[in-house]
């Protein structure tokens, strides 16, 4: 049985996932593009108390996205939006407001996937530009998909593994093309099932 879909990623996670600095995610959340939440125990907002996942603004506690990284690790947040709430609220018990920790900070995961996949990210999450692989095996079993759609499948296993090694050399920005062993290891699998083969 497989695991259901993440419901959290960290900020960390998510700008490692993505290549980028934390201080990208922030600027994003600032600019409406996601939210970045957070959970708090219970705190006084005026008459109401608020409690469990609140969103945060990554302007309130600005110096934790320092591109240095020279930011502090905890501060005070004085503002939040709870859940299910359009408007902001201010924490007025504790009077200094509550800690809050950069590992603490999280983005939901419903909206990683839709970011990435509303500005093409799913090459670098996948192996392509800017993750651990210096080639995007996910573009290739992309290019799989397509290839077999519009033109069916290949005569033969080596004329799919010959297109493919044509499509890293037009694609690779590093230069780095796979070795045809490589390739080949990679869509065996696809190979075996598109020719009815166990």
């Amino acid at each position: 049985m497989a695991l259901p879909p993440r419901v959290f990623f960290t900020v960390q996670e998510t700008a490692a996932r993505w290549a980028c600095m934390i201080a990208d995610i922030a600027g994003w959340a600032c600019d409406g593009k996601l939210d970045i939440l957070t959970g708090i125990s219970t705190v006084t907002c005026g008459a109401d108390r608020v409690s469990g996942k609140v969103i945060i603004s990554p302007m309130d506690i600005l110096p934790m996205f320092r591109r240095c990284g020279t930011g502090p690790t905890v501060v005070k947040l004085m503002r939040i939006m709870p859940a299910g709430s359009e408007g902001w609220v201010y924490v007025t018990e504790p009077s200094d407001g509550v800690d809050i920790s950069i590992s603490d900070l999280q983005i939901a995961g419903h909206e990683v996937l839709r970011f990435e996949e509303e500005h093409d990210l799913l090459r670098r999450v996948g192996g392509g530009t800017g993750s651990g692989s210096p080639y995007d095996w996910e573009g290739m079993y992309v290019t799989v998909i397509q290839r077999v759609h519009e033109k069916g499948v290949p005569a033969n296993q080596s004329e799919l593994v010959a297109e493919l090694q044509d499509w890293f050399a037009q694609v690779a920005q590093n230069g780095q093309v796979p070795d045809e062993s490589t390739i080949r290891r990679r869509v065996r699998p696809i190979w075996r099932k598109l020719r009815g083969e166990s």
